[in-house]
């Protein structure tokens, strides 16, 4: 892939914007890029995602036009859709977030702020990231079945977005929630348990910043699996404190407050309870069976240098 200073490029900059995801102005933001760019003496162009995900058209702009930057303004659902729809082209994808978790970024180093994420895409370096499948559906950053898809689920119905709204569901969630049950297939061995949920992790976090997976990395070939198993709701409540606060599963409360963690390449489970499911936090049907494989060095991702 190109790594160079894209203030020396000649060819055109294509800026996806997701017109929905978070809360902020788009049309503020779209302004500042563009005087940005424009000053810097660019050749760039806006277009709107799409909900269905079809790109078809996009790839045969990005062939004939020879682009080999995309940029995504949107969460980490519209990068999971828009990534997935281009990566077998060579091109290198910048991200700018905008939505309301924004894990993928945050994880890459990936500033919130747009122009100082702009600046990330033009100084920056591109190098491959992994992503996963589940049931082949594709995932950049992380799914989960039962109590977050379940969030994720009441989440896309609402009218506001952002993280008070989703702090908002998650936590009128908690006090329904309810454990399901799995059997987990890793390594010839079947794990079977009842949880609250299992996450599919790429990226260390949920997003916000919240630490969930505090092993995993985008390019180290593996996916975190994360069992929160059966237990009362105060304990519960400790251990996401905990979580948040120190990242790490593998210590201290966590041992006793039963969280399974396993870094595997591919692994199976069993969903006997139908738990909801989410892919990048996007809601998605469920199935009783998800077979899950990593997909080593998936995409090229501009990261801060």
């Amino acid at each position: 892939m190109n790594n160079r200073n894209l203030q020396g490029m000649a060819g055109k900059l294509i800026f996806l914007m997701n017109p929905l995801s978070g809360t902020r102005n788009k049309h503020r933001i779209k302004e500042s890029l563009t005087r940005k760019l424009d000053r810097l003496g660019l050749v760039f162009e806006f277009i709107a995602t799409n909900a269905a995900g079809d790109y078809k058209f996009l790839e045969a702009k990005i062939l004939e036009e020879q682009i080999t930057h995309v940029v995504i303004l949107g969460g980490d659902g519209t990068v999971s859709q828009v990534a997935n729809a281009l990566r077998h082209l060579p091109v290198d994808f910048g991200v700018i977030p905008m939505g309301s978790g924004n894990g993928l970024a945050l994880a890459a180093g990936i500033p919130i702020d747009p122009l100082k994420a702009l600046d990330v895409v033009l100084h920056g370096k591109a190098s491959r990231i992994d992503a996963f499948t589940i049931n082949g559906h594709f995932s950049c950053m992380l799914s989960g079945i039962g109590f977050d898809a379940k969030v994720a689920h009441d989440f896309a119905r609402q009218k506001s977005r952002g993280l008070w709204t989703y702090i908002k569901v998650s936590a009128a969630n908690f006090f329904q929630a309810k454990d399901y049950s799995f059997v987990l297939r890793i390594d010839r061995k079947e794990i079977e348990t009842e949880a609250y949920f299992v996450s599919i992790a790429n990226s260390n976090q949920f997003g916000n910043n919240f630490t969930i997976a505090p092993k995993a990395l985008l390019t180290d070939g593996l996916l975190d699996i994360i069992v929160v198993q059966k237990m009362n709701k105060l304990q519960l409540v400790l251990a996401v404190i905990y979580q948040i606060r120190y990242g790490d599963v593998q210590e201290g409360i966590f041992k006793k407050h039963r969280i399974l963690y396993y870094q595997v390449k591919e692994c199976e489970l069993i969903n006997k309870s139908m738990a909801p499911l989410h892919i990048d936090g996007d809601p998605h049907p469920t199935s009783t069976h998800f077979k899950i494989t990593v997909i080593p060095s998936a995409l090229s991702l501009i990261q801060p240098v």
